[in-house]
C-alpha cells in the first residue's frame, strides 16, 4: 500500500500549532509510517521552487495553519491549494482568523504608525515604513504586502475541511489524522470536532440564576465546582464548540471560545452577547432597567476581545471601518 502525501504550512499564527502536531506524541510515528511529508516549513527545508515544481493535486493532504496576513500568505495558500486535492483549515487561525484577526480593529497606517514611530521605544526621525519593494544599488528588493485586513484561509481560497482550536487539542488532532489516513471522512465542509456546545459537556453545576455583577476573571477567585456565568464570571461556553476537553474549566478558568461556533450559530460573538444579556438582572428583578444594564455592560472592558477574540474575520463584523 502506498504512502499518503501530506504537507504542512504556517502562515499568520503564533506557531502553536506547529507544535501541536508533535502533541500527539509518539502516535506521529504511526503517521510517518503511513505518510510521506513532503513539505513543512518549521521542520524541512523545502523551497517554494520546489512546491511550485509539484504535480497539480499530488498533496493528498495539505494542513495550513494561520491566518492570512500577507501577500505571501495569500500566494502560498493559492499555490497549496492546487497543489492538494484536500486543503485543511488547521487550527482557530485558519479557521476564524483568531487573534491575529484582532489586529482588524485598525487599518495597516494606523499599525505601521504605532509599531514604527509612535511606541515609547522607538527612535525612527526618518518616519522610515516597511515597502514591499525598494532600490538598492544591487538591485530591488521584495517583501510581502502587508494586507489592510487579516482574512480566514476559506475566504482566499476553497477549504474542505476544518480543525479548530487554539491549538488543537492532542485527542483532535489525532482523530482527524486517522480520519484523513483511513478515507474515513464526513461530507466536505466539516469541521473536525464534536457538534455540542462546552456548555452542554461542562461538569460544574448550573443554576441558571441571574447575573447582578460582572467579574474579570481576576476580580474574583471562582468557585471551581459552580458555573462561571452563574457566578458573574463571562464563559463562553454556551457559544463554542466541544472537544477541548475542557482544559480551561479544568484549570479553573472560563473558556475563551477558541474551538468556535457550534453548527447551528451564524456568528459566535453576536451569539454570546444574546445569552450574556439573557441572564442580566437588577436588584434580584426580573426586569432590565436600561442604565443598569449600560452599568453592567461597561464592566466588559474590551467586548470585542471577549466576544469576537477568535472569530472576528469570520463574524458580520469582519473589521472595523476606519475613515
Amino acid at each position: 500500500m502506498s504512502k499518503a502525501n501530506i504537507a504542512f504550512y504556517w502562515a499568520a499564527s503564533c506557531g502553536g500549532c506547529e507544535i501541536a502536531v508533535l502533541d500527539i506524541n509518539e502516535k506521529i510515528l504511526d503517521v510517518i509510517e503511513k505518510a510521506n511529508i513532503l513539505m513543512w516549513p518549521v521542520a524541512m527545508d523545502t523551497k517554494y521552487e520546489d512546491v511550485k515544481k509539484m504535480k497539480d493535486r499530488s498533496i493528498d493532504v495539505c494542513f495550513f495553519n494561520g491566518a492570512i496576513r500577507t501577500s505571501e500568505n495569500e500566494e502560498l495558500a493559492k499555490l497549496l491549494r492546487k497543489k492538494s486535492k484536500i486543503l485543511v483549515a488547521f487550527g482557530s487561525c485558519a479557521h476564524e482568523g483568531c487573534i491575529p484577526a484582532l489586529a482588524n480593529l485598525f487599518n495597516k497606517k494606523l499599525i505601521f504608525d504605532r509599531a514604527y514611530q509612535e511606541t515609547e521605544t522607538t527612535v525612527n526621525n526618518d518616519s522610515i515604513l516597511p515597502m514591499s519593494s525598494y532600490e538598492v544599488k544591487e538591485g530591488k528588493l521584495r517583501i510581502p504586502e502587508f494586507y489592510d485586513t487579516v482574512k480566514t484561509l476559506d475566504q482566499v481560497v476553497e477549504v474542505d475541511y476544518y480543525i479548530p482550536g487554539c491549538p488543537p487539542t492532542p485527542n483532535i488532532v489525532e482523530d482527524a489524522f486517522n480520519k484523513f489516513l483511513t478515507g474515513d471522512l464526513p461530507p466536505k465542509g466539516a469541521v473536525l470536532a464534536p457538534v455540542k456546545a462546552l456548555c452542554d459537556e461542562c461538569p460544574r453545576k448550573k443554576k441558571d440564576k441571574m447575573i447582578e455583577t460582572v467579574y474579570r476573571v481576576y476580580e474574583k477567585e471562582a468557585d471551581p465546582e459552580k458555573c462561571f456565568l452563574d457566578q458573574g464570571i463571562i464563559c463562553m461556553g454556551p457559544a463554542t464548540r466541544s472537544g477541548c476537553g475542557h482544559q480551561c474549566i479544568k484549570g479553573n478558568m472560563p473558556c475563551t471560545g477558541c474551538f468556535g461556533k457550534t453548527p447551528e450559530v451564524t456568528d459566535q460573538g453576536a451569539k454570546m452577547i444574546s445569552a450574556l444579556a439573557s441572564v442580566l438582572a437588577v436588584e434580584n428583578e426580573l426586569s432590565l432597567d436600561e442604565k443598569k444594564v449600560e452599568e453592567l455592560i461597561s464592566k466588559i472592558k474590551d467586548p470585542v476581545g471577549t466576544f469576537y477574540r477568535y472569530s472576528l474575520a469570520s463574524s458580520f463584523i469582519k473589521r472595523k471601518v476606519i475613515k
